[in-house]
């Protein structure tokens, strides 16, 4: 069942489909080509058009072991240790070997890399690649896109919102539908990131994970939240606090960052002594904004940045649901843990978008007989996730949210409240220490409570 909001591209081919995947970021279109290129036809159904999605306004890298002195195993030991004991460990061990056979495949489509290796928070080996500086998400979508467009097997239907799956026919399903921490005042997304593909699946039948690890970005423009990329940090841009003396180390993990720098009256980030010539975007939406980064350090505070909860996958996309598959920011594999490390997401994309396809090729058709609409999520539930399940949480705040105009609102409040601990990015002021026999995953089932599983 679509519902059309605005004209579809010209260039939209009719095929009968084998496999549809919903959604157009770089999760969507690796697994459209993965499995064209594998023979099938393959309908890409969007709401937007391709130069909409969240992976258009990354500006993070690409993470992968293929300089000298890197190896897979560093990587993997680098997202283990962000991760805070919640990581999937086979999921990390195949995210980190596949990564520079990835890379590779991204160069052979048309990707041009930036010279060199940028290090980020987290990462003990300088081993993120970049294109374009920091529009490396959108320098790889605009090749993917268009990739996308050329093919004879790819039907791309821009404009199209899935409201049921039911509606989509027996055939293999991919969602790659993206996060939802746009539900949040202040974030980093665009407004569209709301989990409506996730509540799609979910209603549907399929279960849920993590949802309430929800990474906050430190250093987000302080007026509108406007991302200042990890790749600034990395290049050596120092965070100031309001006497202009450095705090922090810049390069820890985003949790430990973004809790230093709230903690703080205001926190600038100093970028007058990098060369700033490397990001020219990002420097020009600076001047726009009225910022001289020449001059002046750069107010900033954090901002919710990326979800790591979603759609309970196995390593190769499955859902519980047979002929269901997830992908991208929407799935949840277990590879994140309590705190993803910078640049894996893109990386993330890629490799179980790819995995995702060939599974599906292999797969069962979904059958679904839930006709139920999902609608797009209401209810502005922005400054009550902000005040109450932001990056500092405690039971009375949490408990506020369960009466939230807002599904999954509702459900991130219910696992919160689940993990009576400090892990990661998930900060409860009650609970302020980890606890071991939490080391696990909060799984939320169609009209269950959250259960704790432990995945190898």
């Amino acid at each position: 069942m679509y519902t059309r909001s605005h004209r579809l591209s010209p260039l939209r081919k009719k095929l009968h489909p084998d496999v549809i995947v919903v959604g157009a970021g770089v999760a969507g279109l690796t697994a459209a080509l993965t499995a064209a290129d594998a023979g099938a036809s393959v309908r890409v159904v969007a709401k937007g058009g391709l130069d909409s999605s969240n992976s258009w306004a990354a500006q993070g890298g690409v993470a992968a072991a293929v300089g000298p002195d890197d190896d897979p195993a560093l990587h993997a030991a680098d997202t283990l240790a962000a991760g805070r004991g919640l990581c999937r460990e086979s999921a990390v061990d195949l995210l980190t070997r596949e990564a520079p056979d990835r890379i590779a495949d991204l160069v052979a489509l048309g990707v041009r890399f930036d010279d060199g290796l940028a290090r980020e928070g987290g990462h003990s080996r300088a081993r993120v690649v970049h294109a374009g500086g920091a529009e490396t998400g959108r320098r790889i979508a605009e090749v993917l896109g268009r990739r996308a467009r050329e093919h004879p097997r790819i039907e791309v239907a821009e404009g199209e919102r899935v409201g049921s799956l039911a509606g989509l026919g027996a055939r293999p399903v991919v969602l790659a539908t993206g996060g939802y921490a746009a539900l949040w005042e202040r974030t980093t997304n665009p407004r569209g990131a709301t989990g409506e593909g996730i509540l799609l699946a979910h209603r549907a039948g399929a279960a849920l994970a993590d949802l309430e690890m929800v990474q906050f970005h430190p250093t987000a423009l302080a007026d509108d939240g406007f991302l200042l990329s990890e790749a600034l940090r990395g290049a050596g841009a120092t965070l100031l606090d309001e006497d202009g003396e450095r705090f922090t180390d810049e390069l820890a993990p985003r949790d430990v960052v973004a809790r230093a720098i709230a903690a703080r009256d205001g926190a600038a980030l100093d970028l007058r002594h990098i060369e700033r010539e490397r990001y020219p975007s990002l420097m020009a939406t600076l001047e726009r904004a009225g910022y001289d980064p020449a001059d002046e350090p750069i107010p900033v505070s954090p901002a919710a940045h990326y979800a790591i909860g979603g759609i309970v996958t196995d390593l190769d996309g499955r859902t519980s649901m047979p002929g269901l598959y997830a992908a991208g920011e929407c799935a949840c594999t277990g590879v994140h843990g309590a705190n993803r490390l910078a640049s894996n997401s893109l990386l993330e994309c890629l490799v179980f978008g790819r995995r995702a396809a060939l599974a599906a090729l292999a797969g069962p058709p979904l059958v679904s007989d839930t006709a139920e609409r999902c609608q797009t999520p209401n209810g502005d539930v922005g400054d009550a996730l902000w005040a109450h399940a932001g990056l500092i949480r405690d039971a009375a705040g949490l408990e506020q949210l369960l009466d939230a105009p807002n599904e999954l609102a509702r459900l991130v409040a219910r696992c919160a409240l689940a993990r009576t601990e400090s892990r990661g990015v998930h900060f409860r002021d009650d609970f302020p220490a980890e606890d071991p026999e939490l080391a696990g995953h909060f799984v939320v089932r169609p009209d269950e409570e959250p259960a704790l599983e432990r995945w190898s």
